[in-house]
């Protein structure tokens, strides 16, 4: 299992690994505005940070992989993805609220 310590390059990846979950998402579901952009990338961000090592254990559990990637490795693909789900999430919502809000 991997050791997700307090190390410089561990919040490196995690931080990158948030970043680039964030902006791949932009190719999945666009912003309306820029409050909108900004919103999801900083929830996309904070998300990837917290989750992002429980996140990537779980991906490569779940694929048979634990042993055959370091920490970092972990820790980047991790927090991409729940930065990417973050950010996909908060789009749906903020989608279906302004539906709901038209409808009254």
């Amino acid at each position: 299992m991997a050791d997700f310590g307090n190390e410089g390059g561990l919040w490196v990846a995690r931080v990158l690994g948030a970043s680039a979950g964030s902006m791949v998402s932009l190719v999945y579901m666009l912003p309306k505005s820029r409050h909108e952009a900004a919103s999801r990338f900083l929830t996309g961000l904070v998300c990837g940070l917290i989750f992002g090592g429980p996140a990537g254990m779980w991906i490569v559990t779940r694929a048979g992989i634990p042993d055959t990637l370091s920490g970092t490795e972990i820790l980047l693909a991790g927090s991409a993805a729940a930065s990417v789900s973050a950010w996909w999430a908060q789009g749906v919502l903020a989608r279906v609220a302004e539906r709901m809000g038209k409808r009254q």
